[in-house]
């Protein structure tokens, strides 16, 4: 029997709360932002890009957030319409509220990050009375940002969402999702994370997300994977997924056992979006009722794949892709079940 069971009744397999903005990546790579000339752009966010990720891997996906009411705002409604993304549920902000900005920086071979804008935006503005009850109670899952909750009234949708999907036994997926932006004290961060970690089900960050949900000082020795891990699942959560960048990824569950799984060797373009893809999978692996190393095989895989490629919402895979990929990598897969006190 599976970890987490799903109504298979459902209407939709899962819907996601949170941001859809905007990516700015550069064309000309290994230089410094400041000379860069020409960008791409491409829908953004980590849970649009999460919501892309299971809609190109067969989902019905449904998504509750906030736009801008302008031609950006146009955009990422076009963007999930055209893929048959449910956007139904999506509203635009009525304050002049803009869509949240992410200029991306591919400076070397081994070195990147991102530059996001996020002053009055678009998608804090989501509202409790946004989110529809029988919406939530018609979905398997419900995927819920952590960034989503660093302000008001943003924080109380996903709350809302979540006590909604308690009610109805939908699913409850918290994707930890830090970023330094819009919070305003590392008490806030632990605090709504908290609240958050102890409605979930399943809860996926990496260790520095975690250390920050935690307020584990940065200058000090931190505990083992394991004892978050119990902590989160004594909470009631099935799987805890904890992952270590380069170093692979440990999922830990209720039944008391520990799978690690190492990364797949690329030729790495950017850091960024691999997060986005891992967690697509892993759902979607989830929701196919597959056991955790499965999903954390296709998880990492994917991961592999987009932090391979120029963009990351164009760049999820099918499930086909995803396999021929493990296929041709099937010499270096590394995937073990380890004794639940290893570190790290």
């Amino acid at each position: 029997m599976a970890l987490i069971e799903f109504d298979q009744k459902r209407e939709r397999d899962v819907v996601i709360i949170g941001r859809a903005t905007l990516d700015f990546n550069p064309n000309e790579i290994h230089r410094t932002l400041d000379k860069v000339k020409t960008f791409s752009m491409y829908l953004g966010g980590s849970p649009g890009n999460i919501a892309v990720g299971l809609n190109q891997l067969g989902k019905k996906v449904g998504f509750i957030g906030c736009v801008s009411n302008d031609q950006f705002g146009d955009f990422i409604i076009n963007f999930f319409k055209a893929r048959g993304i449910d956007t139904t549920q999506m509203t635009r902000a009525q304050h002049g509220e803009r869509m949240g900005l992410t200029f991306t920086e591919i400076k070397s071979e081994t070195e990147s990050s991102i530059l996001m804008y996020r002053d009055k935006v678009a998608d804090l503005q989501i509202a409790p009375e946004d989110v529809s009850e029988n919406y939530i109670a018609g979905s398997k899952a419900l995927i819920v940002s952590g960034l989503a909750l660093a302000a008001a009234p943003s924080r109380e949708a996903c709350l809302t969402a979540a006590q909604h999907a308690r009610m109805h036994g939908t699913k409850i997926i918290f994707d930890i999702d830090y970023r330094p932006y819009t919070w305003r004290s590392k008490e806030e961060i632990a605090i709504y994370y908290s609240l958050m970690a102890r409605l979930s089900d399943v809860v996926i960050g990496s260790r520095d997300e975690v250390n920050f949900a935690e307020l584990l000082p940065e200058d000090a020795e931190t505990p083992p994977d394991h004892e978050i891990a119990e902590k989160y699942l004594s909470w009631g959560n099935k799987i805890v997924v904890i992952k270590h960048g380069k170093r692979g990824s440990v999922a830990y569950t209720a039944d008391r056992h520990a799978y690690k799984v190492d990364s797949y060797h690329v030729k790495l373009l950017k850091s960024f979006g691999g997060g986005d893809a891992y967690a697509s999978a892993f759902v979607h692996g989830l929701l196919e009722g597959w056991e955790v190393p499965e999903a954390l095989k296709h998880a990492t895989a994917h991961a592999a794949m987009v932090v391979a490629s120029h963009s990351c919402s164009e760049a999820m895979q099918t499930i086909d892709q995803i396999e021929a990929f493990i296929k041709e990598h099937a010499a270096e897969e590394v995937i073990t079940e380890i004794d639940w006190k290893t570190k790290i």
